[in-house]
């Protein structure tokens, strides 16, 4: 189905409740890019092995988004689902799986992410490798460089492309190297790689630990793209999921208007597809107004909260918006 026949249906069936703000936030979403806004994508949970890649790539080529902030996880398992797809597991049954039906995956060293298991040897190991030698390149040259900028520089090289198991235009990973996307990945160190990285700092093969650069550096560096592309456009913040790749990147604007002093414009634009429901002291189900008091949106900033299922509702509003 197209984007516009997708608009099309959305717009006569999706009328009240959550298919309602979906609409409402999609349509919004467009506006905000006519008016010569641009969109920073935060995406949390398991969204690559949830293939979100098929749609999300399609957003960034066609310039829909602009920015992206990730956990480690989705950074990685774009490229995991790339070079090793054909040899995943996907288990429909998983909510019946006992404790030894999970040490038996484990086994045959599957690492199982709700209904797909990731296949260790093919997707893990496989790029492991080459990621050392990129790290160990740079430690021996005294380089520095963001954990993304790393995976960019191993995709462009063409290393993996004799391992891709998937068209190479799904993945967003690709996209985003392409076209040298910025691109902040708070927490990285909370991720496959991430764990690879440090046990290779603790068992000497990488000599400097800040070979890859940290979570600060990240902010400091998201704190002057904010400043230098906020004179020119309003940003908007289009959240799936909740968590650090959402909080970590939307505290960019309070940080240099109340820790700097300066006079940068709000996000101008929020929408966050979440299933955490409104709780108490929950940041992740916590509804946009409370962002208001933390100096992030401002009282008139268009904002939704779509209360659904991210792998069924983004790529949705994807093709929403992409059917202008």
């Amino acid at each position: 189905m197209s984007g516009a026949a997708i608009r099309a249906f959305a717009r006569r069936h999706f009328r009240h409740f959550n298919a309602a703000a979906l609409v409402d936030a999609a349509e919004a979403y467009s506006a905000h890019l006519d008016r010569g806004g641009i969109m920073l994508l935060a995406m949390a949970g398991a969204m690559s092995t949830a293939e979100l890649g098929i749609s999300l790539a399609e957003m960034i080529r066609r310039d829909k988004i602009q920015a992206i902030s990730c956990t480690g996880a989705n950074l990685e398992e774009d490229i995991f689902n790339l070079v090793a797809h054909d040899r995943y597991l996907r288990v429909p049954q998983y909510r019946d799986l006992t404790p030894d039906d999970e040490k038996k995956l484990l086994e045959r060293h599957f690492n199982r992410v709700t209904d797909t298991c990731i296949p260790e040897e093919e997707a893990i190991r496989r790029i492991e490798g080459d990621v050392l030698d990129l790290w160990r390149e740079a430690d021996a040259g005294g380089e520095r460089l963001f954990p993304h900028e790393f995976l960019y520089r191993l995709l462009l090289s063409g290393r993996l492309e004799k391992y891709y198991q998937i068209d190479s235009k799904d993945s967003w990973m690709l996209a985003a190297a392409r076209k040298n996307l910025p691109l902040v990945v708070p927490g990285w160190e909370d991720s496959t790689l991430g764990n690879i990285y440090a046990s290779r700092v603790i068992r000497g093969d990488i000599g400097n630990v800040h070979t890859v650069r940290s979570g600060i550096e990240y902010m400091a560096w998201l704190a002057d793209w904010y400043r230098r592309t906020a004179a020119g456009a309003s940003i908007g913040f289009f959240q799936i999921g909740g968590g650090i790749a959402g909080d970590f990147t939307i505290c960019v604007v309070p940080m240099l208007r109340q820790d700097m002093g300066e006079d940068v414009p709000l996000w101008g634009y929020f929408c966050q597809i979440s299933d955490s429901t409104t709780s108490y002291g929950s940041y992740s189900g916590a509804v946009p107004n409370e962002k208001i008091t933390w100096e992030k949106l401002a009282a008139d900033t268009p904002k939704f909260i779509i209360e659904s299922d991210a792998a069924i509702v983004a790529p949705l509003v994807f093709s929403y918006v992409m059917g202008t």
